[in-house]
């Protein structure tokens, strides 16, 4: 197939490509390059996948008549759309960035399947548009309708435009609400790369909520054989739905919505533990309260993605932030 990868050389994005790439698909990368976090990094991800196969440009999904022209132009059977404005306490500092981004980049996204027939869209949610669901574990039938940053706002409202495509146009359409990934070429603003480099450099780390928050760390291998799958399995009617009783993770139209995470919720103190075990020095923690927008335990129901596609998630965490701490070593020479 000739695929599109939006976000490609993200952390997510750049691992999907490769497994794109090896399985014999056509790829086409687009990404903004922007300075988020170090663009050496993005940069770097990309040279690792040089191939006959992967053309990348540098894009961005927000630009309207760039996007038009790519889609018209390129053609594609599917879409991965991965790009976003990620990060919860940024969406706080520039919120204006989530707008550009997550909402006109996915309508830009959305026309472009409209326009051109694509076979299946698969796009990324959030773990955090559960916000103030308290429920454990969170479950892709429950109501999120309580965010509690605006990323996670605007990752519910791809949810929604998405479905508004799917019943308007037919275009199948595939939310997958990751789980807090992790492992090597992750990004520099998340814990495990933040707490790993602190830890080697002999700083304290910050450690919020005093390290009561519980996560559903997801492999990045893992996260990208469900995007596979998923990709490979078009979302369809359902067709025992009710607008008496709406399920809100399928409908009528062909649109699905997946948790994808490793159904085994870890304590934070434990994971800085296993980073210890990893670097081989104890960490000085700087005990801190929750950070708004902020949530205190996230927990995924993947039962629904195991019956539809088969994924089951086989990395345990020691194992992957041991592979992640061999990965920050090695590329930076620590």
């Amino acid at each position: 197939m000739k695929i599109l990868v939006t976000g490609a050389a993200g952390f997510i994005g750049a691992r999907t490509v490769e497994r794109l790439l090896a399985r014999g698909d056509r790829v086409v990368g687009v990404d903004n390059l922007n300075d988020y976090y170090e663009v050496s990094l993005k940069l770097a991800r990309l040279q690792r996948l040089q191939h006959e196969r992967f053309e990348f440009l540098k894009l961005d999904i927000a630009d309207r008549e760039a996007m038009a022209s790519l889609f018209t132009e390129r053609g594609f059977d599917r879409v991965v759309h991965l790009a976003a404005q990620a990060g919860v306490r940024y969406s706080l500092e520039n919120p204006h960035a989530y707008m550009d981004s997550n909402i006109v980049g996915f309508l830009n996204i959305l026309e472009g399947c409209r326009h051109n027939s694509v076979e299946h869209l698969v796009y990324a949610s959030s773990s955090s548009v559960y916000g103030a669901n308290e429920t454990m574990p969170f479950s892709v039938h429950d109501n999120v309708d309580h965010p509690l940053s605006l990323y996670a706002a605007s990752k519910k409202a791809n949810e929604l435009m998405a479905h508004t495509y799917s019943h308007l146009y037919g275009i199948p359409s595939t939310g997958l609400r990751f789980f807090t990934v992790y492992g090597p070429w992750g990004r520099p603003d998340m814990a495990l790369f933040k707490f790993t480099r602190n830890i080697l450099a002999g700083r304290p780390i910050d450690v919020y909520n005093f390290g009561k928050h519980r996560r559903d760390f997801t492999y990045i291998d893992d996260i990208v054989e469900g995007v596979l799958r998923t990709l490979d399995h078009v979302a369809t009617q359902n067709p025992l739905w009710t607008g008496t009783v709406p399920d809100p993770a399928s409908s009528r139209a062909p649109w699905r919505i997946y948790n994808i995470g490793q159904h085994q919720p870890v304590e934070l103190l434990h994971y800085i533990a296993l980073i210890e075990q990893a670097v081989g020095r104890k960490a000085e923690l700087n005990l801190l309260p929750m950070q708004p927008g902020d949530v205190p335990d996230t927990y995924a129901d993947v039962e629904a993605l195991m019956q539809d596609v088969g994924y089951h998630p086989s990395t345990p965490v020691d194992v992957g932030v041991h592979n992640f701490v061999d990965w920050y070593r090695e590329y930076y020479q620590v």
